[in-house]
């Protein structure tokens, strides 16, 4: 049996997805030779800098090193957002599971999308709880604020994104952990299976077939009916001209 062959029997296929998803549409990824994790500002790490202490006590750098790094408002979804849009209007994908927080899946026409990291597209006032855009964030001057001016935190806007030092919201979680264990086939694209607890949610699948998609061997090589070491739009788009 093929990846094809496997693709085009199953009905209730999950994609959970990292950020080599995301790549081929220009977004660096966090350990690559141009990710994130390379960006030393100061005497600051990356990971230091994108935690919610971090953004609490230094939210001048804080928004800084966000609008630089982890916000890419013209990007567009690469070949596998759109297949994965595609099955799912086909009823053959139930759900996208993502680490990423870059809206691209939805961009592509995905419906049901579980972003167990946030989204740069949602943003809100710490003390009013006001709803933001990312307009608001990439045009304000310096740390964004909301006119209510509160007394706690002065407006400050958080951008919706899980901080490091911050849980995943229980709901979306327990959303994502419930799509993966019901799906026959789990797609796993663009991640090193590293970063938890959204890695960890794989061990509730229970269907038939997990198939891997990454350049990158991971933990989970050996449990897959398929690797697929090819760039992930590459491969989706060659699989989808197959069924």
């Amino acid at each position: 049996m093929t990846v094809t062959q496997i693709i085009r029997g199953s009905r209730r296929m999950v994609f959970f997805g990292g950020a080599g998803v995301s790549t081929e549409s220009g977004i660096p990824d966090f350990r690559g030779a141009q990710g994130l994790y390379g960006k030393q500002s100061g005497a600051y790490s990356p990971e230091e800098m994108i935690s919610h202490d971090f953004f609490i006590t230094h939210p001048d750098l804080f928004f800084d090193f966000y609008r630089r790094n982890l916000l890419y408002p013209q990007a567009e979804p690469n070949s596998c957002h759109k297949v994965l849009a595609k099955w799912e209007k086909s009823g053959k994908i139930v759900a996208v599971v993502t680490q990423n927080v870059d809206g691209l899946h939805q961009k592509a026409g995905s419906r049901v999308v579980h972003e167990l990291h946030g989204s740069v597209y949602r943003n809100f006032c710490l003390d009013c709880g006001r709803a933001y855009g990312l307009d608001f964030i990439l045009s304000a001057a310096g740390t964004p604020r909301c006119a209510c001016g509160g007394l706690a935190f002065g407006g400050l806007v958080k951008p919706g994104v899980v901080l490091y030092g911050e849980p995943l919201d229980d709901r979306v979680a327990e959303a994502a952990v419930k799509a993966i264990s019901q799906a026959d086939t789990l797609l796993v694209g663009g991640t090193s299976l590293t970063v938890y607890p959204g890695s960890g949610m794989i061990r509730c699948f229970q269907g038939d077939h997990l198939l891997l998609f990454n350049r990158q061997p991971t933990a989970w090589d050996g449990a897959a009916d398929f690797v697929v070491r090819e760039p992930i739009g590459a491969a989706f788009a060659r699989i989808d001209n197959g069924l």
